[in-house]
């Protein structure tokens, strides 16, 4: 036996829309899960000035380049001589500049729990906008990142 078909063109034109209707929903219930953000972990330890701010000027044109933070997860984590870097007192005007507008563009900077104890650097006394990292232990933390998927980068 043949399947029944709709018994007038009416019939199987509702029929029809009543399906692209349905697929449409389907595809389109999700929108946000269409596209995942792009996860990226930037790393910076070292104490050269030219280093950091190559970093910070890269993490701007990465976000801008993927289209905006709505498109980007980064985390930035510092550690070790980078710290010095950091320190409220003494930045560059353009780092700290240049580390204000990554953290505007959605960016999240980190630094080592162990370092600031290390150097003697408590939160307090670095640039506005870091956090302590989730780890004490700063490679504790981008072992931690890389193995959630995060694409690490060492400029």
């Amino acid at each position: 036996m043949y399947a029944s078909q709709p018994s007038s063109p009416l019939s199987a034109l509702l029929v029809g829309l009543a399906l692209v209707f349905v697929m449409g929903l389907t595809v389109d219930a999700n929108p946000a899960d269409a596209k995942d953000k792009v996860k990226v972990l930037y790393h910076i330890d070292g104490n050269d000035l030219a280093t950091a701010k190559y970093a910070m000027s890269l993490i701007n044109k990465h976000i801008e380049a993927e289209g905006g933070p709505e498109n980007i997860d980064v985390k930035v984590v510092v550690h070790g001589p980078a710290l010095a870097l950091f320190k409220e007192e003494s930045v560059d005007p353009q780092l700290k500049a240049t580390l204000k507008a990554a953290l505007d563009k959605g960016a999240s900077a980190e630094m080592c729990q162990v370092s600031m104890k290390l150097f003697g650097t408590p939160l307090e006394k670095l640039v506005a906008g870091f956090t302590p990292t989730e780890h004490p232990v700063a490679v504790k933390r981008i072992a931690d990142l890389q193995q959630e998927g995060y694409l690490y980068i060492k400029p």
